[in-house]
């Protein structure tokens, strides 16, 4: 449904009451694998490509008890659409960036233990390195367990206008694009997918994937 004047209307988000459903519901599957604890993380839906909208988690709750008022819209600026939506989230741009540059329609943020330590081990490198795994064929594009996969790292940063401009030139990168996810060193993981289905499903493959590579690397040193 096309919105009208948004910013005029605090009831417009009450059209996408299965969007939030879907998010709450996220949310809470999220905190029960460990993967969004406490108010960590946060999630959002395209709802709108003209003029670009998001549906996006507001600031400071809890994900695993997620309510229908702590949702907000925001624009193609990261501004919210409405003074009486909780404040949108300190990293709003890079949902946005993504969505405008990936063509996503579900951006997802992780912080499980396993995705923010291998952020840090990895750093240095750059990218963290996931190949030979059956699982890989569940990330978008990729057919066959012979496939690599190079997750770029990103240093944390507050400075997160900075960082989405990076993002974003990264996504256009013909050479080397973004692909399937990031992470944030010492902070956590990023994906996308086409829409919510697509993005849950890349967050299941990739924090499997890092409990794989934690866990290779704590039994077997020497092949890791």
């Amino acid at each position: 449904m096309p919105l009208s004047h948004p910013i005029h209307d605090p009831t417009v988000i009450d059209q996408f009451t299965a969007e939030v459903d879907e998010l709450v519901r996220t949310g809470a599957e999220f905190h029960r694998r460990g993967w969004s604890l406490g108010t960590s993380s946060n999630y959002s839906v395209v709802v709108e490509r003209e003029p670009l909208t998001l549906l996006l988690t507001g600031s400071g709750f809890d994900k695993g008890r997620l309510k229908p008022g702590q949702f907000v819209l925001v624009d193609d600026e990261g501004a919210s659409l409405h003074a009486s939506y909780p404040k949108p989230s300190a990293e709003t741009m890079l949902h946005v960036v993504l969505a405008r540059a990936a063509g996503a329609g579900a951006v997802l943020h992780t912080h499980s233990v396993a995705g923010t330590v291998l952020s840090e081990g990895f750093l240095d490198r750059g990218a963290l390195p996931i190949s030979g795994y059956e699982m890989l064929k569940g990330l978008h594009g990729i057919t066959t367990h012979e496939s690599s996969v190079d997750l770029t790292i990103f240093p944390n940063t507050q400075d997160i206008d900075t960082l989405a401009v990076e993002v974003e030139r990264r996504v256009k990168d013909a050479a080397n694009p973004l692909r399937h996810g990031f992470l944030m060193a010492g902070h956590g993981l990023y994906t996308w997918g086409k829409d919510l289905a697509e993005a849950r499903r890349q967050v299941e493959v990739l924090e499997f994937l890092f409990e794989v590579v934690t866990q290779k690397r704590l039994l077997f040193p020497a092949q890791s």
